[in-house]
């Protein structure tokens, strides 16, 4: 029998990524809306004062680093940290073919988009079944859904994280901890000027790949900003009971429901022309 959610009289948030982008977004958010909020960053030293969210207590986190994800969860237990929010929202984007994906960047993409949110998911959950309660929100990708030529490392490691969310609800919702996937659309963070981009010289798939860029850059421009993003997280932490996907941006729902009523070649084919690619690749 479910355990009613009965929020605490002030939740501790731990969000990923905290110190750029959506992470910065949320974790202003929940501060404003009551929360202790915990934020991690490669580098707290090197965040700049303007960047600082007051109340925020900023922790050094690699989600390369497996081992840097236990001795924070250790940490945290150390110094009596209840984590009853969970905020998986840092990530690195990628781009290339995949014959032309180096397979140890690969790894790389996936111990930080999915193996370190997984297991710091596996590290703070105990703790909020134990009460009684408790959220995961995973921040993934509408290319999930809607799959981008040139960006299937990206678009795998978004996939499988939703994955694990949607499966664990239900082992994890009998007991008050519910798990949920927001998924951004286009947003407006400057991730282009972040991305790594995987195209060896001489490559037979560069001018499709340029063109894909030259829209997808042109897309996050004008995206929906990271606060509009945030307050969809926000939506998800708050619910009694959190859907299993929350999609912003790019005309969600609206689209979904597209993806819903028409057969999956045409969704392709219009994906495929958003960003200027043809059946072979490149759209004359």
């Amino acid at each position: 029998m479910s355990t009613p959610h009965v929020a605490p009289v002030r939740p501790t948030a731990l969000v990923t990524g905290a110190s750029s982008g959506i992470g910065l977004a949320v974790a202003r958010l929940l501060v404003a809306h009551g929360h202790r909020v915990v934020g991690t960053s490669r580098d707290p030293d090197r965040i700049a004062d303007a960047d600082r969210v007051a109340g925020v207590e900023y922790r050094a986190l690699d989600l390369d680093d497996l081992a840097g994800v236990t001795a924070l969860g250790a940490d945290l237990a150390r110094d009596g940290v209840e984590v009853d929010v969970l905020v998986n929202n840092a990530g690195e984007s990628q781009c290339g073919a995949l014959e032309e994906l180096p397979l140890p960047e690969v790894e790389r993409l996936f111990r930080v988009n999915v193996l370190g949110p997984v297991h710091l998911t596996q590290l703070l959950v105990p703790g909020m079944r134990a009460r009684g309660r408790g959220r995961v929100v995973m921040v993934g990708s509408m290319l999930a859904s809607f799959p981008l030529a040139y960006r299937s490392s990206y678009v795998a490691s978004k996939a499988a994280i939703k994955g694990f969310a949607e499966a664990a609800r239900f082992e994890l919702a009998p007991h008050g901890v519910w798990l949920t996937t927001v998924e951004p659309g286009s947003v407006a963070t400057g991730i282009s000027g972040r991305r790594t981009i995987h195209s060896p010289d001489g490559s037979p798939y560069a001018a499709g790949l340029r063109q894909m860029l030259g829209r997808l850059d042109a897309a996050e421009r004008d995206g929906v900003s990271a606060e509009r993003v945030a307050r969809t997280v926000l939506r998800a932490v708050q619910a009694d009971a959190p859907v299993p996907t929350y999609a912003v941006g790019s005309g969600a729902p609206a689209v979904f429901a597209l993806r819903r009523a028409l057969p999956a070649a045409v969704v392709e084919r219009v994906v495929a022309r958003r960003f200027g690619l043809g059946p072979r690749g490149v759209r004359a």
